[in-house]
Order: C-alpha cells, then sequence, then structure tokens
C-alpha cells in the first residue's frame, strides 16, 4: 500500500462513510479531535526515536502518517500539494 492508496482510502471513509470505522469516527469528532490525534502521535514518534528500538519508531510514524493524511482530507488537501510544496522548496 501506497501513502496515496491510504488518503484514498481515507477520502472514500470520508465520503461513504461505514459504521464503526475508525477514520469515520475521526471526522465524526471534528477538526480538533483530528489535530489532537496528530500531536499526540507525533509526541509518541519522537519518545520512540529517542528511547525505543526502530520497530517501534516504524509504528508511531505510521501512526503519524495516518494522522496527517487524515487531517488533510480534512482540511480538504491532497499529497499532490504537499509534494508541489516540497518541490517549490527544493528550487
Amino acid at each position: 500500500m501506497t501513502l496515496n492508496d491510504l488518503y484514498t482510502t481515507i477520502l472514500d471513509r470520508k465520503n461513504n462513510p461505514k459504521p464503526g470505522s475508525y477514520t469515520n469516527s475521526l471526522f465524526d469528532s471534528g477538526l480538533p479531535r483530528i489535530a489532537q490525534k496528530v500531536g499526540e502521535e507525533a509526541t509518541e514518534a519522537i519518545v520512540a526515536a529517542l528511547a525505543q528500538d526502530n520497530a517501534r519508531l516504524v509504528e508511531e510514524i505510521a501512526d503519524l502518517a495516518y494522522h496527517v493524511l487524515v487531517l488533510m482530507a480534512a482540511k480538504g488537501l491532497t499529497p499532490q500539494d504537499i509534494l508541489d510544496e516540497l518541490a517549490r522548496r527544493h528550487r
């Protein structure tokens, strides 16, 4: 699975809610809760980087990436928006 695949799945949940979906529970909770989850996952990734093994760090970065993609979808941003900004900075 690529990050684009995951983002597409997240958008599908946003547009076609599934009962019991964690992604839908995030969207239902609203932007403040989604942003809070991004912050929590970022903190967990930092802790893993400083005090845990790489396997745990990978898990925490995966959680962070997922929640960032949910935040992006909630705000109407796409992965391409981020890639475009990175390309602009590289010039």
